[in-house]
């Protein structure tokens, strides 16, 4: 099944508008009573964004009061259809910290690219709010650590949007995995091949269109011409704004693996190789080819992506897990086992297609609750992060071994590859300090 990122997204929501919760995560109804409105503010309104808030909205205890973007245009459009939606216009802001000093805001939804993530999510949580932040869950590995003593330090409820982790059908298959009927796991390979991670025509810098704050938006960031490319829907295959497909594909599917496999640390070693082979007169900077090894005592997880769509079992993104009684192979429409020999049955589950609302519901219950184990905690965004980020570290230092170091927050013995732990913060933004 070839599906490619905007039109998963639009799926995803056509289904959550008529959802019923799972009975898999076991959430009560989300009718209740006006006296427990919570009250929401989204920073990014976009793309994934607003395709959160949209979820959130579905329970009707959520209200969301203020909308803050760089974009005026995007951020007129989403005030007018938000005012549809409910009974009260959300009052906008071009600067997120205008939001984080209101006393009557709960949660803040973080949508915005992800060079922005640690500093948006590290100012909610001294400000006392509540996080849902998209993956991955931020731009370096640095910004990782701080995020998650953030949340710690703060006491805040923090759900990143991995929302695998709430679909019936990966549940389903973790418990699959975990009966022992694949037998022993020896490799589990992961890949996700999508053309638009490929800028193969070159585009002219331009001026800044009327309505868009573009230095606000480059942040910490060196300061360039504006480009389309290096903006809205592109911006993540710039290495100072996003790592390419291993953190945005890369983050939800190893996520899978490592939760497949119980790992809840950085592996052994990894190796990786990349380059831009298939386009190399593109305009983008992260690896339209690329192969990731994850070495552990008992097993390797394998990554790869391109800018082909084609992919194993016809699936152009998927995790595989192969054991030596059979393999498992899945997406996001569904998981088969396919037996070696007649060892075990064949079998095939598809998906409900309410991972995303799920994952919002059990955000919103953990909340309520003030129950740190969301689905997708913060810990588990962070390590799945650091994944993506030394893979493409390796690949970037000419396919290197590294070992990060969970302790002391360093590689061993590479102080070339430490460079590439914590970006340079500039333009007046600091990095965050707690």
């Amino acid at each position: 099944m070839i599906v490619n990122r905007r039109s998963f997204i639009k799926y995803s929501s056509a289904l959550a508008a008529g959802v019923t919760v799972s009975p898999l995560l076991g959430r009560a109804s989300v009718n209740v009573s006006a006296n427990d409105t919570i009250n929401v503010a989204l920073i990014g309104c976009r793309n994934m964004g607003w395709e959160n808030l949209e979820d959130f909205l579905l329970h009707k205890e959520v209200r969301c009061l203020a909308l803050a973007d760089i974009d005026k245009n995007i951020l007129t459009s989403r005030a007018e259809e938000l005012a549809k939606k409910q009974d009260k216009k959300p009052d906008i802001y071009g600067d997120y910290r205008k939001i984080l000093d209101r006393k009557d805001i709960d949660i803040v939804i973080i949508g915005t690219p992800d060079h922005w993530h640690c500093l948006h999510f590290v100012d909610s949580c001294k400000a006392g709010k509540d996080v849902y932040v998209e993956k991955p869950l931020s731009n370096s590995i640095a910004e990782c650590e701080i995020m998650v003593e953030a949340a710690k330090k703060y006491d805040r409820i923090v759900q990143v949007g991995q929302q695998q982790r709430s679909g019936n059908l990966w549940n389903e298959m973790i418990e699959y995995l975990k009966s022992g009927q694949l037998g022993s796991i020896g490799r589990v390979h992961v890949w996700a091949n999508f053309g638009y991670a490929a800028l193969s025509n070159r585009v002219p810098d331009a001026a800044v269109p009327e309505g868009i704050d573009f230095d606000t938006w480059l942040g910490h960031t060196p300061k360039v011409p504006f480009n389309t490319q290096r903006f809205h829907g592109s911006w993540r295959m710039f290495w100072n704004y996003g790592g390419g497909l291993i953190t945005d594909w890369g983050v939800h599917l190893l996520d899978m693996a490592l939760w497949g496999m119980n790992v809840k640390t950085m592996p052994l070693k990894v190796l990786a190789s990349g380059g831009n082979y298939f386009y190399p007169n593109g305009m983008q900077e992260t690896f339209d080819t690329m192969s990731v090894v994850y070495q552990f005592k008992d097993f390797i997880i394998e990554w790869e992506n391109n800018t082909l769509y084609n992919g194993p079992y016809g699936k152009n993104y998927g995790v595989l897990f192969r054991g030596t009684n059979g393999t498992l192979v899945a997406n996001r429409a569904d998981w088969q086992v396919y037996p070696e020999g007649e060892k075990i049955p064949a079998k095939t589950v598809k998906t409900d297609g309410q991972s995303h609302i799920n994952h919002v519901t059990n955000f919103l219950e953990c909340v309520k609750n003030r129950n740190k184990q969301t689905a997708c905690t913060v810990e588990n965004g962070s390590l799945c992060a650091k994944y993506s980020h030394t893979g493409n570290i390796s690949a970037r230092l000419g396919s290197v071994p590294l070992h990060y170091d969970e302790v002391n927050k360093r590689f061993t013995d590479n102080s070339e590859a430490d460079k590439y732990l914590k970006p340079e913060y500039g333009n007046s933004w600091k990095f965050p300090e707690l």
